[in-house]
């Protein structure tokens, strides 16, 4: 690459493929990736499940907007942040402050329910109809990431190498 590429953030949905894009990524680029829910684990002590009976959503989303201020502040690392880190509007005023080095992974609803149909460490997901409420999230985040993100990537069924690569073009020309 031709220039400095500042710290990146991966945001999308659950079953993007952030965490594995970034490390490959991360690799590529010669930096370290910091994965924001096991950066909460790591931190709590807990799993992400764990953390959501105990506390409930709402305590992890705030375990989670103090994490990822914390790991902006930090430079040249890539962050790959849960799904729904774009519904608190401090994480999206970061976000949208470093809004060209924030990368959409955007997948399909089929393949992110084939990734995900017997995922059983997604407390969100544990419902009855986990394909409607990926929908149902997908409506209510998909505006989100639209505001916070400068590239926009489509994984689809492509490998993660692809996206890797995808990226680094996107980046070339920003």
């Amino acid at each position: 690459m031709s220039r400095v590429v500042p710290t990146l953030f991966l945001i999308g949905p659950t079953g993007a493929g952030k965490t594995t894009v970034g490390r490959l990524l991360a690799a590529k680029l010669k930096r370290t990736c910091l994965d924001l829910d096991e950066e909460i684990e790591l931190r709590c002590g807990a799993d992400i499940p764990w953390i959501f009976d105990v506390e409930g959503e709402s305590g992890f989303r705030e375990r989670e907007a103090r994490v990822l201020s914390e790991l902006a502040a930090q430079e040249s690392v890539i962050v790959s942040t849960g799904a729904g880190v774009v519904l608190r509007p401090e994480n999206r005023a970061i976000l949208a402050a470093n809004r060209d080095a924030v990368i959409w992974l955007k997948v399909d609803l089929k393949t992110q329910y084939d990734r995900l149909k017997h995922d059983k460490g997604r407390p969100l997901l544990q419902v009855d109809d986990p394909k409607a409420k990926l929908r149902a999230m997908a409506a209510e985040r998909e505006p989100l990431y639209a505001e916070c993100a400068g590239i926009q990537v489509p994984t689809g069924k492509a490998s993660p190498t692809s996206v890797v690569r995808r990226i680094l073009d996107a980046l070339e020309e920003k």
